[in-house]
C-alpha cells in the first residue's frame, strides 16, 4: 500500500500529514497483530475496542487537570513572534513553550498553560481554534438525576413508543422526564417483556461480563450467542473473557476486505412466549448504556406461528422476516441457522419497518439493491411517494464517525451517496446538484467540551486528523448537536440517523436510524464505473416510511418536544435532536479524537491530552 504525504492550505490551516488511500477512518480498531502486550488490564478496557475509546478510558482513569497560571510580567523580545492566526481555523502550538498560542495574542501573553510534564505535545501539533476561544465549562452534572430501571413500569414505556416503537436510551445526569419514555438494557431484558429462552447479541464492542449482568438473575444463565468480528488477539481475549460463563458461545463474522467491521447492533431474544428483535446503535459496553444520546427499535412480540403455517404465513407487508434471514445467511455460519429457524417459526406481520442492511462483499446487478445505500435507494424509489415540491428537501444525515469523502464532495457523497439518499418514488426525475442538499449533524469541539462526559466523550466520536486533512471541503456541511426537545444536548450521540426534512422542519419524509455512520465501508462505493457495489461492514438498521403507517399522508409531522405527554398531530415522529438545525459558527469545529485540547476545561476540570 503506496502512502503519500500531502500538504494542503484550508480555511482549517495548513495540514501536512502521511495519509493513505485506504483509510476510511471508521471506529473501527486496529490491526491487532500490532497492539501491544496487556500489562496492566485495570488501566485499559476490559474489552477490545477502537484506540479513540482506549484513549478516553485512560483520560477517566488519569485525568489531566486544566491548569490556570498568571501571564508573565515581561514579555521576552528574543522570542520570534508568531504569525497571526486567527483566521486560519487552526491554532499551532508548539512544545517549545509552556503554553498554547492562542489566536493572534502573543505567545508570551497567553493567559493558560499546560506543564509540559503533564501533556507532552507534539512539536507540530494542530489544535482547533475553537479551543482558543472556548466559553467556561457548563456546571458538573448532579448525581441526583440517576435514572432507575425499576422506576416506570415496562409496559408503560412500550406505550409510549407507540406507534413507531422507536425510543432513546435513559441517560443519567438529565431531568427525570426525559428518562420517562426511554430505556436501559436492562428494560429490554426484564422479564416483564416475556420469558427469556434464549437470545443472540450482535455487536461491535462487547464487555462479556457487563453484559453477562444485565440479565436479571433468572434469565443469567440462558443460552447466550454473542455475534462479533474480532480477530487474532482481540479475538482470543474476548474467548478469554467469555470461558468463565458456560452458557455463552461466540461466533465469529467473516471480514474478508480489509478495513471492515462488524458493527451491527442487534438483539434476538426467544422467549416462551414469543420471538422479539431489537435494533438499536449501542455497544455492549457500560459507558454506550450511561450518558450517551443512542437509539433502539424494539420489536413487538412476535407469536410462534401454528404448526403447519405455509411459508409465507407471518411475512409482513415490508417484507421484513425475508429480508432478516437473508442478512442473517449472509454470515455463511452454521452457528446462526438456528436463529433463521426460529425466525421462520414466528409471525412477524405486526413489522412497520424495513430493513437496511449492510454486508461485506462486492456485488453486481440485482444483488446491488441488496444491501447499503442501493437497498435505501431502491426502498425509497418503489415506497416513497414524494410530491413535487419534497425533491428540494434537504437530507439530514447524522453520526458519530466519519470516513474518507475523498477530494471533493463529487467524489462519494454528493454523487451515488446522495442520489441514493434524495430518491423518491418510482417517478421522481432526476436531480440537478442545486436542488437537494445534504445537512451534516457531527459534535464540534464545544459539543464535547461542555458534555456530560467532558472530552472523554469524544472516545466515541473517532474522527481522526489522518482523515479530516484530506477533506476539509466537508466541514462546511456540518451542523452542531443540539437536542434539548429530548433533554440531550449533553449528552454525545452514539446514535446514527438519516431523514428527509421539510424546508419548515415541520415535518419529514422519513426516518431511517442504523449502526451506520458517514463512510463508504458502511455504506458501499462503486467500482468498475459503477457496475459493483463494494462493502466493507456489517450494519443494521430500520427505515419508517408514512406508506406503512396508514397513513393517507407522504410525510411524518415532527413531535416537537419527544417526551412530551401533551397530545400533538397524529403519527407525530419523535425525531430526537433539535429542528432546524444550527450549522457550525466561524469559531467552531468538528471533534477530532487524536489531537491535545489543552486551552479550555471540559464539565469535570480536565484537558484532553491523547498519548
Amino acid at each position: 500500500m503506496q502512502r503519500t504525504t500531502d500538504s494542503q492550505e484550508s480555511n482549517h490551516g495548513k495540514w501536512t500529514m502521511s495519509s493513505s488511500d485506504d483509510d476510511e477512518g471508521d471506529d473501527r480498531k486496529p490491526s491487532t497483530s500490532t497492539l501491544p502486550p496487556v500489562v496492566n488490564r485495570s488501566s485499559v478496557p476490559q474489552y477490545p475496542c477502537s484506540d479513540a475509546r482506549k484513549e478516553a478510558h485512560k483520560r477517566k482513569a488519569d485525568p489531566v487537570k486544566f491548569e490556570q497560571e498568571s501571564p508573565p510580567q515581561v514579555s521576552s523580545p528574543a522570542k520570534k513572534a508568531k504569525p497571526n492566526l486567527d483566521d486560519s481555523g487552526w491554532c499551532l502550538s508548539s512544545s517549545d513553550e509552556e503554553s498554547g498560542l492562542t489566536g493572534h495574542v502573543p505567545q508570551t501573553a497567553t493567559s493558560t498553560a499546560v506543564k509540559r510534564e503533564k501533556c507532552d505535545r507534539p512539536k507540530e501539533t494542530l489544535v482547533p481554534k475553537a479551543e482558543c476561544n472556548s466559553q467556561p465549562p457548563t456546571q458538573k452534572p448532579s448525581g441526583k438525576n440517576k435514572p432507575s430501571s425499576e422506576s416506570q413500569d415496562a409496559w408503560d414505556l412500550l406505550e409510549s413508543g407507540e406507534p413507531f416503537r422507536f425510543y432513546l436510551t435513559k441517560v443519567l445526569g438529565i431531568k427525570p422526564k426525559y428518562n420517562s419514555g426511554a430505556l436501559h438494557i436492562k428494560d429490554i431484558l426484564s422479564p416483564l417483556f416475556g420469558s427469556l429462552v434464549s437470545s443472540a447479541q450482535f455487536n461491535y464492542c462487547v464487555d462479556v461480563e457487563w453484559l453477562v449482568k444485565q440479565y436479571p438473575k433468572e434469565f443469567r444463565n440462558k443460552p447466550l450467542l454473542i455475534v462479533h468480528g474480532e480477530k487474532r488477539e482481540s479475538k482470543a481475549r474476548l474467548h478469554e473473557d467469555a470461558h468463565p460463563y458456560e452458557h455463552v458461545r461466540l461466533c465469529q463474522a467473516k471480514l474478508d476486505i480489509a478495513y471492515g467491521t462488524h458493527h451491527t447492533k442487534m438483539m434476538l431474544l426467544l422467549y416462551k412466549e414469543g420471538l422479539r428483535v431489537v435494533i438499536h446503535t449501542s455497544n455492549l459496553i457500560h459507558d454506550d448504556w450511561h450518558q450517551k444520546t443512542q437509539g433502539i427499535w424494539l420489536s413487538p412480540l412476535f407469536p410462534r406461528l401454528p404448526e403447519g403455517s405455509p411459508e409465507s404465513a407471518g411475512e409482513p407487508a415490508t417484507n421484513f422476516r425475508s429480508d432478516l434471514i437473508d442478512y442473517l445467511a449472509s454470515y455463511r455460519s452454521p452457528t446462526l441457522k438456528e436463529w433463521i429457524e426460529i425466525l421462520r417459526q414466528h409471525d412477524l406481520s405486526e413489522t412497520r419497518v424495513y430493513l437496511v442492511g449492510s454486508t461485506p462483499g462486492r456485488y453486481l446487478g440485482a444483488e446491488k439493491e441488496k444491501w447499503g445505500h442501493f437497498r435505501l435507494r431502491k426502498l425509497l424509489k418503489e415506497h416513497a411517494s414524494g410530491k413535487a415540491d419534497e425533491e428540494t428537501w434537504p437530507v439530514v444525515c447524522q453520526f458519530s464517525s466519519i470516513g474518507s469523502m475523498g477530494a471533493d464532495k463529487s467524489k462519494w457523497l454528493y454523487s451515488e451517496f446522495r442520489d441514493s439518499l434524495v430518491t423518491l418514488g418510482k417517478d421522481v426525475r432526476t436531480l440537478t446538484r442545486k436542488e437537494s442538499e445534504l445537512r451534516l449533524i457531527y459534535p464540534s469541539v464545544n459539543n464535547v467540551r461542555t458534555s456530560l462526559e467532558g472530552y472523554p466523550a469524544g472516545g466515541s466520536l473517532p474522527y481522526s486528523i489522518q482523515t479530516a486533512q484530506k477533506q476539509p471541503w466537508l466541514h462546511s456541511y456540518f451542523h452542531k448537536w443540539t437536542a434539548d426537545t429530548s433533554g440531550r444536548s449533553n449528552a454525545m450521540p452514539h446514535i446514527k440517523t438519516y431523514l428527509r426534512l421539510s424546508p419548515d422542519c415541520q415535518k419529514i419524509a422519513w426516518f431511517l436510524v442504523t449502526s451506520a455512520n458517514l463512510s463508504k465501508a458502511a455504506w458501499g462505493s462503486l467500482e468498475k464505473n459503477g457496475t459493483q457495489l463494494m462493502i466493507r461492514s456489517y450494519e443494521l438498521g430500520v427505515l419508517f416510511l408514512p406508506s406503512s403507517f396508514d397513513l393517507d399522508t407522504n410525510a411524518f409531522h415532527v413531535k416537537v418536544n419527544v417526551f412530551s405527554s401533551s397530545q400533538e398531530k397524529a403519527m407525530s415522529f419523535p425525531v430526537p435532536y433539535d429542528l432546524p438545525l444550527e450549522r457550525y459558527g466561524s469559531k467552531d469545529r468538528p471533534w477530532i479524537w487524536n489531537i491535545p485540547y489543552v486551552n479550555a476545561p471540559d464539565t469535570h476540570g480536565n484537558i484532553w491530552c491523547p498519548s
